[in-house]
């Protein structure tokens, strides 16, 4: 079954970048899955650490048309409250867990390097909306209440990386209003439907 994927993968790579073919002509649905680190910035960053997360994406080209790669993608991110800000609040535990969910379009240049691994730079953007849960507990002596706080927001994501188009390292910038963050992801792919 893998040896069927990789090659399936490697037909893909060929129809898709190679130049000057006659007949040159891809069509797939693939999906991807993607973890690593991610990290706050700006307002974000005065409360929250380093997180981590995951995510789950769905991709669709067919290259006689369209130039790109059409994705759908859907994650789970979780950042810890930072020791400065407990120290510097009545805080003693704050969490935000998100679930974003982003639609857009991915395109991979010309590889630069051929011989050993196909390696071809890529960018990419998307809208996104996230859903944010933040966890307030506080110190037994704030005489606060506890809560939980739901929120959502629209925002975008724009990135770039390197693919082997089977894996692939990616950095994103995600902004959304006071939750911006940087998330860096190693993804692999894999075909689940391709026509040539």
């Amino acid at each position: 079954m893998i040896k069927k994927l990789l090659l399936i993968s490697l037909l893909t790579i060929e129809y898709l970048f190679a130049g000057g073919m006659p007949a040159e002509k891809a069509r797939g649905i693939f999906i991807s899955f993607g973890v690593g680190p991610r990290l706050p910035l700006s307002a974000f960053a005065n409360s929250s650490d380093i997180g981590y997360g995951f995510n789950l994406e769905l991709s669709y080209t067919d290259n006689e048309y369209i130039p790109v790669f059409l994705f759908a993608k859907a994650g789970y991110e979780q950042y810890p409250g930072s020791q400065s800000f407990y120290q510097a609040t009545d805080y003693s535990t704050f969490s935000t867990v998100s679930i974003p969910i982003n639609l857009g379009a991915r395109y991979y240049f010309k590889p630069i390097m051929e011989n050993i691994f196909l390696f071809m730079p890529l960018v990419e953007l998307s809208v996104a909306y996230n859903y944010f849960e933040k966890l307030h507990e506080f110190k037994p002596s704030a005489n606060k209440s506890n809560y939980v706080e739901d929120n959502s927001k629209l925002g975008i994501s724009a990135g770039a990386g390197i693919s082997m188009f089977m894996m692939e390292i990616l950095a994103s910038y995600n902004y959304f209003q006071t939750n911006q963050f940087v998330s860096l992801d190693l993804k692999i792919r894999l075909p689940l439907y391709v026509i040539f």
